[in-house]
């Protein structure tokens, strides 16, 4: 029985990033439509972290440490954050959270209602996009690899699972921190987001293994729909050919065996969730 390295990714515009438990590789399509490769060791692993307890919030921070890297790496790349309709997207979020905090909703109806949100910028940022067809390229290719057998482009572990988690996790944090009051209340809000981010990602972990669950199903279900509808899009064989290509180069610093590059390498194709 071959050995599986646990792998998470993240799309962008024009590639895929593909990290494993210590290294990490991305791949674009650059302009001229040569695949461009960079790879090594991550920054900082979470799991190397102790106490255990400060891993959970790490486990994302992770995968962030990567960007600068990658931009230095392969300047081409295109970051799904760095585009002008999302970050305009996010200003009008932050305006319609602080709004619905000031409106006459019920606390329980405002927190939840923000928490949902937050969350649109990232569903902006794919939705009918490359980055939409990439992510969907970066579940088919890992997908594939660690079932043996090519994949859809759903995966059980994309990290819009958190989705579920975070509405309700955001919504308990957000209502406990308005019991703080005066100079501490800024501080007891972000806390109460760090909280949010620890109890999700652990409660991701909770649901990766108990899928049959009826409570992880359900948290599950948000996810699912927002991969199905909104986040992932059918991938063209040449975006599978980049993200096959980043998924070899990780998987050969992690050491797995060579067989990946002849199963997926035609195109057709926990560790932290995949993005």
């Amino acid at each position: 029985m071959r050995e599986i390295v646990r792998l998470g990714g993240m799309a962008l515009a024009n590639g895929v990033l593909v990290h494993g438990p210590e290294y990490w590789a991305c791949a674009i399509r650059r302009a001229d439509g040569e695949v461009q490769v960079a790879s090594g060791r991550k920054p900082f692993v979470a799991a190397e972290v102790r106490p255990r307890g400060f891993q959970a919030p790490l486990k994302l921070a992770e995968i962030f440490a990567l960007l600068p890297v990658i931009r230095q790496r392969l300047p081409e790349a295109k970051l799904a954050f760095a585009q002008p309709r999302v970050a305009v997207t996010m200003g009008v979020s932050a305006a319609v959270v602080r709004a619905l905090r000031m409106s006459r909703m019920t606390p329980a109806a405002q927190e939840a209602l923000g928490a949902l949100a937050s969350l649109v910028p990232a569903a902006v940022a794919l939705r009918g996009t490359a980055l939409a067809e990439y992510h969907g390229a970066e579940h088919v290719s890992i997908g594939s690899y660690e079932h043996g057998e090519k994949r859809e482009r759903e995966h059980e572990r994309c990290g819009s699972h958190l989705v579920g988690p975070l509405l309700v996790t955001s919504a308990v944090g957000g209502l406990a921190a308005r019991g703080v009051r005066g100079p501490l209340k800024p501080l007891a809000r972000i806390g109460a987001a760090l909280g949010a981010v620890t109890a999700s990602v652990e409660l991701f972990g909770w649901m990766t293994r108990n899928r049959d669950h009826p409570v992880a199903r359900a948290l599950a279900r948000p996810g699912h729909e927002l991969q199905h509808r909104l986040v992932t899009a059918e991938p063209s064989p040449e975006q599978l050919e980049v993200a096959n290509a980043a998924l070899a180069a990780c998987l050969a610093l992690e050491g797995s065996p060579p067989e990946l590059e002849s199963r997926h390498g035609d195109g057709n194709g926990e560790t932290p969730p995949s993005a």
